[in-house]
């Protein structure tokens, strides 16, 4: 998997931790967060693609702006820079394909809402923060 240069991904990885989204970078990370069965918590697989970009990370941000329910714990991981911390976290989505961009939410220790690659390709920020919305109205 190819990796790039850490000053390349620092501005991408900033998008989200700057609105209060938790790295995970590691696979202890990752348990330390997930491995909990109570609460909501929102997962974003992040990635450098243009997708991601253009639509995954500002839907988030839209999405933590407009909604009145929120998840509890906001979380992010990086396909294609932290590879190990990213496989953990798919480990957590049990039955569910690998996807990235990908935004995960949990409740309780479960995924209630996967917003894979192909639910955001294509579509605007705005419509992804609505189905964002949609889903911490109801799991939140």
């Amino acid at each position: 998997m190819m990796m790039y240069d850490e000053q390349f991904v620092a501005p991408m990885r900033e998008e989200l931790t700057s609105i209060g989204v938790q790295e995970l970078r590691t696979p202890s990370d990752v348990d330390s967060v997930l491995s909990q069965s109570e609460g909501t918590v929102l997962v974003v697989v992040n990635s450098i693609c243009g997708c991601a970009a253009g639509a995954a990370r500002p839907a988030v941000k839209l999405a933590l702006q407009k909604a009145s329910k929120k998840p509890q714990t906001l979380t992010t991981v990086f396909a294609g820079q932290d590879k190990e911390a990213t496989d953990r976290a798919r480990s957590y989505f049990v039955g569910l394909p690998p996807s990235s961009p990908s935004i995960a939410l949990m409740k309780d220790g479960e995924v209630v809402r996967m917003v894979h690659r192909h639910e955001i390709e294509g579509r605007s920020a705005q419509q992804i923060a609505d189905t964002l919305v949609s889903a911490f109205e109801q799991f939140c």
